[in-house]
């Protein structure tokens, strides 16, 4: 009876863990898990130098152990205020959509301001006007032959 309800803890933790925010960020951002990683490495540096040490005096005085618990403070103070901010949001990339959009704009502003690529693009588009005329609408005569 005993390990069912053992192995139903360890079940339901299990499910609480995965579904917990904060494991989940844990898994999906690379910056905090190196965070928790830093200050373990040292946290456990600093740890082992404080039991390497002769006297409690030499391991306060150690320049090495007092620099490795700085720099696990401050990790963990990097990690928590990352976890108080939440996730941080990825910048989309200027899809396909946006770049069109973009060049139509740019496309028919060019148009609007210049004259000649208006008639250029006219041009292309309709083939060239043909220039006529109008000062004179009798056919031409032809100069007596002598």
């Amino acid at each position: 009876m005993a390990a069912r309800t053992k192995q139903a803890r360890k079940a339901a933790s299990a499910a609480a863990a995965t579904t917990s925010p904060w494991v989940q960020r844990l898994a999906e951002d690379e910056e905090l898990r190196d965070n928790f990683r830093v200050a373990f490495e040292a946290a456990k540096d600093a740890y082992d130098r404080i039991t390497d040490s002769k006297s409690p005096r030499d391991a306060v005085n150690d320049k090495k152990v007092q620099k490795d618990i700085k720099q696990a403070a401050e990790a963990l103070k990097d990690a928590g205020s990352a976890l108080k901010e939440g996730p941080k949001r990825k910048r989309r990339k200027a899809g396909v959509g946006r770049k069109l959009l973009l060049l139509l704009v740019g496309a028919a502003v060019a148009l609007a301001v210049s004259e000649d690529l208006r008639t250029k693009v006219l041009d292309t588009l309709f083939g060239k006007e043909e220039e006529f005329d109008y000062g004179s609408t009798a056919p031409a005569t032809e100069p007596p032959s002598a």
